[in-house]
């Protein structure tokens, strides 16, 4: 029985020692989103416009209104899931430093609607669809340029019959 137990002990020391698990703990407790504005290491919430809601930078948690109640939760309600949270205009709240900051909702959504923009702004991380990084890697295939099959003479016979291109045909 004693050499089971030593058999058995054994072989658990054998696979643990075998086994290498890495965790990696990403504690980011109170510090501010990877979409957060840059500039604002020491605010605790930010007001989201577009989707009336706020977020906790502390407690890292949406406070938005829903089914007649305030609700805080690490995700943004069904309805604003794929909301973009890097490109979305977020107010910083410097002025308030409580657990409730939507006792002021009804001034906040008066003052800054849907839609509100104010002042640029950039984030902490980085962003895929940041409006610079697409010019830079797209410089030939602008969407704010003519196509050239767009065709903007209208069949008005401006090209009296020579076709669009420079080339010979």
């Amino acid at each position: 029985m004693k050499t089971l137990k030593l058999i058995t002990f054994g072989i658990f020391l054998f696979i643990s020692s075998t086994m290498h698990s890495q965790v990696s703990v990403n504690v980011n407790i109170g510090s501010p989103p990877q979409w957060g504005p840059v500039g604002y290491a020491e605010t605790e919430y930010y007001y989201l416009p577009d989707v009336e809601a706020y977020y906790d930078v502390r407690a890292t948690q949406f406070i938005y209104f829903g089914g007649g109640r305030w609700i805080r939760s690490t995700r943004l309600p069904r309805q604003y899931r794929n909301y973009d949270l890097y490109g979305g205009y977020k107010v910083v709240l410097n002025d308030y430093h409580g657990r409730t900051p939507y006792t002021y909702f009804d001034r906040h959504r008066v003052q800054y609607c849907k839609g509100y923009r104010g002042k640029p702004q950039r984030t902490y991380g980085y962003y895929k669809k940041d409006r610079n990084d697409y010019y830079k890697k797209d410089k030939h295939n602008r969407y704010d340029r003519h196509d050239r099959d767009d065709d903007h003479d209208d069949d008005d016979d401006h090209d009296r019959g020579r076709g669009h291109g420079h080339g010979r045909h």
